[in-house]
């Protein structure tokens, strides 16, 4: 295993053009030996490019690639001693599947009795037990996959193992046991997983710390408790989440209250020195509680919609003309045409151009 710091990385696909487009835009990070990560963020916003230049796959267009200090940046994919699992499976179709999974050791010429007996157990591991004498272009495409996945996990001596959206072609309750399985494994070898995704929910139940992205840049670092409570810009609020956090133009009234139209809000914020900027106020509709008595941050609003997920419910309510979403217990009385929501100063996060306060 190996801590990884990519330092003053910057990326361009067009580098030596005049006006270069930056896929990754500078940036330093360092990955912790034996962490479990995600990087996270919609397409095109550089989560690839980022593990391909830790990979070797791409060459950045600046700065430097570490393995326990060591600069890497120029040394070839085959000299990282990775392992990366790609979106779509590549295995070799003619072998078993005791065979691929088998192959990487035996190109480092594992003793054999040490090849069969890792096999199985990542064979165990990803349910692929029973299939070991089949021949690879047999099975699904989702055990395909697994044999890409296991091929990574065989061996115990990577710095890192890097996974580019390997579970896309698997079905969800699959999904669900693999990502499980793959903490586990980081727990019991302290491997180095890096996963990348475009699915929060992956991220969020698979990652200790995720790394959000967008257009090229890292927007936030933390853990799933962090994005979601405290999101550093509009756009985790937004994209972290479901649904997206509620967030309105705002403007300061006093040291801690705001206004949204004629809606007065107190929140936990000290905005004695905020004078100028775009500022909004966001709100998750998780902390949005359903109310008998008006109180302070209390609104009254008309029941647009209520959804019934099955474990909570889900209520669309209107303020003139601002629409706001409150997740309540699936047990909970609504009212038919008016309610009264509460919205806790403490969980209020105002935003200046876009930037947590």
């Amino acid at each position: 295993m190996a801590e990884i710091e990519l330092k003053n990385i910057a990326h361009s696909y067009d580098y030596k053009s005049e006006n270069p487009t930056y896929a990754l835009n500078p940036f330093s990070l360092t990955w912790e030996d034996g962490g479990c990560y995600a990087i996270l963020g919609p397409s095109g916003c550089g989560k690839t490019t980022m593990l391909n230049i830790m990979s070797g796959l791409v060459s950045p267009s600046k700065g430097s690639v570490l393995f326990d200090g060591t600069d890497i940046t120029s040394v070839k994919t085959e000299k990282r001693n990775i392992a990366q699992v790609f979106q779509f499976p590549v295995i070799y179709n003619t072998m078993s599947v005791y065979s691929n999974l088998a192959f990487p050791l035996k190109c480092r010429n594992f003793d054999e009795n040490i090849i069969k007996s890792k096999v199985i157990e990542v064979a165990e591991i990803l349910n692929l037990n029973l299939f070991l004498d089949k021949a690879a272009k047999d099975l699904t495409a989702d055990q395909k996959q697994l044999i890409s996945l296991g091929r990574g996990l065989v061996r115990e001596d990577v710095a890192a193992i890097l996974m580019d959206e390997p579970l896309t072609v698997i079905d969800p309750d699959l999904k669900f046991r693999l990502r499980r399985k793959l903490k586990e494994i980081n727990e019991k070898y302290n491997t180095t997983l890096i996963y990348v995704t475009h699915d929060q929910n992956e991220a969020m139940t698979f990652a200790k710390k995720i790394i959000v992205m967008d257009s090229g840049n890292i927007v936030q670092v933390g853990n799933p408790k962090e994005l979601f409570e405290r999101p550093q810009t509009t756009f985790v609020g937004y994209f972290i989440g479901s649904p997206a956090m509620n967030i309105y133009d705002c403007a300061v009234l006093s040291d801690f209250d705001v206004s949204i139209g004629n809606i007065q809000l107190k929140t936990s914020t000290n905005l004695s020195n905020v004078k100028s900027g775009q500022l909004k106020i966001g709100i998750r509709s998780e902390f949005i509680k359903l109310v008998n008595n008006k109180s302070e941050n209390t609104i009254e609003a008309k029941i647009e919609i209520v959804e019934d997920f099955g474990n909570y419910k889900l209520i669309t309510v209107n303020k003139n003309n601002l629409i706001i979403k409150a997740k309540v217990e699936r047990e909970t009385t609504i009212p038919h045409d008016v309610v009264l929501l509460n919205i806790p100063a403490e969980h209020c996060c105002i935003y200046q151009n876009k930037n947590l306060i």
